[in-house]
């Protein structure tokens, strides 16, 4: 019998360690700490002071309004086929007036030269000052896109007040703005109208429409949450508003008071008043004693949005005692609709303006605004991808705010027909015009993707029931 002979381990030479390759991340973070962009880059504010920069007063006289104070501002660092694609959709297309801040448009195109290409693909210049040739032609809307597409004014209960949601409110209390995006989902009564839309007017005084408001909400203890909007409270003057939210916290079922205004972003240097400091303390102490969280709901949809003064407008109202600060942005495509704008936007607004990012609405079924709207699928495809990589309480929710119905994460869908592009929901409430309706609960509502998304055989079906 052969023994199996012990086998030699020969040891092999140290060789120098060679770095496995690596996947690398689908996005990779890198901080960005804010800056606020040189202002004096642009011809018609080469001599403007930070002191006059930072002045709400001068940034409101500032706005621009038309494109004649545009060319005043922009001098001769775009040229006139801008100005033209500008005109067109002003005198065509476009559902909002233009109104923008200096602060905004100090936004656009901040690190870089400013040339015509660089200015139409710019992501704030695209929501904040569309021009014709962003929109599409094939599909510029929707067949079952509307001026009112979540049926708010139906919803009214009081002239402004919007009671939609069983427990909450939205309380409307003007119709402007200190500036005026483009996709405005309440532009049916924001803002001036246009050649596109003829705008409704709230016809009551203010004081009558605010006592009709706290009428209601004294008659129905169960609302319990009050959204204070507009247009933007921002252009309430403050004493007013003072009044109504002081008037909102002696009502003891109220429990939750939220303020929208994108003019935190659009306008910081409002919220930074000395006059708006010390009546936001008053509020938010008394919101404090009466045990009501007071927050301040605005509106960011790109990083470059985010400078220093909006950081500092958002830390002082977190200072005097507001709860928090949150955002909701709008999905748009040209402007956020890709994971690494929506992680870049998230991580600068949580990470560097003390902001927490809350929501990201799909863009609404209003006219014109085909070539911003994303898919369903898509936008079901972005929550799945910048999961993981933000903190779990900063990680924002992508709803659809279904007609009928309100909002659903992207994934509550019941029903999905990819092919036509359209979406059912349901729901487990009824609005304040369903109180009758037994099978309002039962009913399936829809959804409708952009028809230039699907594919062929979809869009065909479209171009044949256009008129359906």
């Amino acid at each position: 019998m052969t023994q199996t002979q012990p086998v030699e381990t020969i040891p092999t030479p140290r060789s120098t360690p060679v770095a496995a390759p690596t996947a690398g991340q689908p996005y990779e973070y890198r901080r960005a700490p804010l800056v606020e962009p040189d202002w004096t880059r642009f011809p018609g504010w080469r001599h403007v002071t930070r002191e006059q920069w930072e002045s709400a007063q001068w940034q409101r006289v500032n706005c621009v309004k038309n494109i004649k104070q545009l060319r005043t501002v922009l001098g001769d660092l775009v040229d006139e086929t801008f100005y033209a694609d500008l005109e067109a959709d002003q005198k065509a297309l476009a559902t909002m007036s233009m109104l923008v801040p200096p602060q905004m448009i100090n936004t656009m195109v901040p690190f870089a030269p400013m040339t015509t290409e660089a200015l139409l693909a710019d992501p704030v210049r695209r929501y904040m000052i569309p021009v014709a040739s962003d929109r599409r032609t094939d599909w510029p809307s929707h067949p079952y896109a509307s001026r009112d597409s979540l049926h708010e004014h139906d919803m009214w209960v009081a002239e402004g007040l919007t009671h939609r949601y069983p427990t909450k409110v939205l309380a409307e209390l003007l119709s402007t703005c200190p500036q005026y995006c483009g996709h405005c989902t309440r532009m049916d009564l924001v803002g001036n109208s246009t050649p596109a839309v003829d705008k409704l007017k709230l016809t009551l005084k203010p004081v009558d429409r605010y006592d009709a408001h706290i009428a209601y909400l004294k008659a129905h203890p169960g609302v319990r949450d009050v959204v204070v909007s507009g247009g933007d409270v921002a252009n309430v003057p403050w004493k007013n508003l003072e009044s109504y939210l002081m008037r909102l916290l002696e009502i003891g079922t109220i429990r939750d008071i939220r303020l929208a205004t994108k003019a935190l972003m659009g306008l910081p240097q409002h919220w930074l008043q000395p006059d708006v400091v010390e009546g936001l303390e008053r509020v938010a102490r008394t919101a404090a004693r009466r045990g009501v969280n007071l927050a301040i709901h605005t509106h960011v949809n790109h990083a470059q949005s985010l400078t220093p003064l909006v950081a500092k407008a958002a830390q002082t109202a977190l200072d005097v005692g507001v709860r928090d600060v949150r955002n909701q942005g709008v999905l748009m495509r040209g402007v956020n609709a890709t994971s690494a704008d929506l992680l870049d936007l998230c991580f600068a607004l949580q990470g560097e303006a003390g902001i927490l990012p809350y929501y990201f609405y799909m863009c609404d079924l209003i006219p014109n605004a085909e070539h911003w709207r994303v898919p369903v699928w898509h936008a079901q495809q972005l929550q799945h991808d910048i999961m993981g990589y933000l903190p779990g309480y900063a990680t924002p929710r992508i709803v659809c705010d279904v007609p009928f119905v309100g909002k659903r994460w992207v994934h509550m869908l019941t029903d999905y027909d990819r092919e036509r592009g359209i979406s059912y929901w349901t729901k487990n409430y009824r609005t304040s015009i369903e109180s009758a309706d037994l099978e309002a609960l039962n009913k399936r509502y829809a959804y409708y993707d952009p028809i230039d998304t699907l594919p062929e055989a979809g869009q065909a079906w479209w171009r044949a029931h256009r008129d359906d």
